[in-house]
């Protein structure tokens, strides 16, 4: 991380000789807190137990 960077992703995809890379990079942190306040909503009322983002995001498996 560097300069106003708060939050940085990157997914790299390999093969070979070549590399994709795929990066996020978060300049404040309000982008993180409206994914928190939407996650917080959902899990209210859920039944105790493991739930993962694709769960929040209504994601199919």
């Amino acid at each position: 991380r560097g300069g106003d960077i708060v939050g940085e992703h990157t997914v790299m995809f390999s093969k070979n000789f070549e590399t994709i890379e795929l990066s996020h990079r978060a300049y404040d942190r309000s982008v993180f807190a409206s994914g928190a306040l939407h996650a917080a909503r959902w899990v209210v009322g859920k039944k105790p137990g493991i739930y993962g983002m694709s769960d929040v995001l209504s994601l199919k498996k």
